[in-house]
């Protein structure tokens, strides 16, 4: 008998919901329900990278919802991360325009409260939680894709600071961004490639900066290359160390590609399939694994909150949840949402031309493969 394939140890558990959070779910979806009756917005599929609206965004920091885990001294608000994760679950099912926001309060303020300096932190952080400041990924790079310690772009000392030289692709929302966390090489490259990193902040409205739009099959424009020319970034604007660039961005990762955001792009969809077929074996399946996803996902958001650095299972719930939202659309098809007089119709287009770009962003499902693989040894 063939042995079965090895399970990956899960080292955390998932958390308990936090006090009040089906009152603050209540509230958020009494806000969205009533936002889309006043034709505030239309659900679709991957709304929180195909659909910016600094308005609505700034309505989200109204709220509260901005910030939420941040120290009230930055703007924040001082609850937990399942609370936040209740608020965004909900956005995201909703198909609420939150791209505009969405990186800054997902990853670059957690990354600046880590590990940036005060004055960065006065800087940006009360403007991220209004809604008001903006920033994108500057990671990948032409030729390199998901191997970021092949990164060429270089950043040089010069007086005052770094003259910055390489390009970006991949930089959701740069169009409409105010700055880019770029990682960057300031050592030249020695044997071990994952020394000599940093990350910088580049102001993206400044000299040097060009921004190429990369649109979609459906010519939507969200992804850009970012080519910098002896872009000057001041030397008060390394994140950390220089050098430490390693460490940082991959801890940053875990707060990229384990949110509710990896399998949830494609639930309005899903939610329109259960309306229509809810007796069907095949979206009973699909329910079950968005449960089970769910509650992946929400042990990372657990562990974050309390310090861990959960790389592996956060790659776990970027895989997995890539290959759930290609089976959603695949269902979608085979239920007949093809056909343009299908009610399902507009949302599985969305889902099936958006879904290419599941597997780029985030890392490509091999290079996650591998990330998990390594934890098997």
């Amino acid at each position: 008998m063939a042995s079965l394939p090895p399970v990956v140890p899960l080292r955390f558990q998932v958390p308990d919901p936090p006090e009040g959070a089906e009152d603050l779910r209540a509230a958020v979806r009494g806000f969205l329900a009533e936002e889309i009756a006043a034709g505030g917005f239309t659900p679709r599929c991957d709304a929180w990278l195909n659909a910016p609206d600094p308005a609505f965004s700034r309505r989200i920091g109204e709220r509260g919802w901005l910030g939420m885990t941040w120290p009230a001294r930055y703007g924040g608000h001082e609850r937990s991360a399942l609370e936040r994760y209740v608020v965004i679950e909900e956005l995201l099912a909703a198909g609420a325009p939150v791209a505009a926001h969405w990186v800054a309060d997902r990853q670059t303020g957690p990354l600046l409260l880590r590990y940036g300096t005060e004055e960065q932190r006065m800087r940006y952080l009360p403007g991220m939680a209004k809604g008001e400041i903006y920033f994108a990924i500057g990671m990948s790079e032409p030729d390199s894709g998901s191997d970021l310690a092949s990164v060429r772009t270089l950043a040089r000392p010069v007086e005052g600071g770094w003259q910055v030289s390489g390009s970006k692709v991949w930089t959701s929302g740069a169009h409409f961004c105010d700055a880019m966390i770029t990682l960057a090489r300031t050592e030249p490259r020695g044997d071990d490639r994952h020394l000599g990193l940093s990350q910088l902040i580049v102001d993206l409205r400044g000299p040097g900066v060009e921004i190429r739009p990369i649109r979609l099959l459906t010519g939507e424009h969200h992804f850009n290359e970012v080519v910098l020319r002896d872009c000057f970034v001041p030397g008060d604007m390394v994140v950390g160390e220089p050098g430490g660039g390693w460490r940082q961005v991959t801890s940053e990762l875990a707060y990229e590609r384990s949110g509710p955001e990896r399998f949830l792009s494609t639930f309005p969809l899903l939610e329109a399939l259960v309306t229509e077929r809810r007796e069907s074996e095949v979206i009973g399946r699909l329910v079950s694994r968005l449960w089970a996803l769910r509650r992946l996902s929400l042990a990372v958001a657990g562990a974050l909150q309390v310090g861990e650095e959960p790389a592996v299972e956060a790659a776990l719930v970027k895989e997995r949840g890539t290959l759930f939202e290609r089976e959603v659309t695949e269902a979608a098809r085979s239920f007949g949402a093809g056909d343009p007089a299908s009610p399902l119709h507009e949302l599985y287009r969305q889902a099936l031309l958006d879904g290419p770009g599941f597997t780029l962003r985030g890392g490509t499902n091999e290079i996650l493969r591998t990330v998990v693989a390594r934890a098997l040894r």
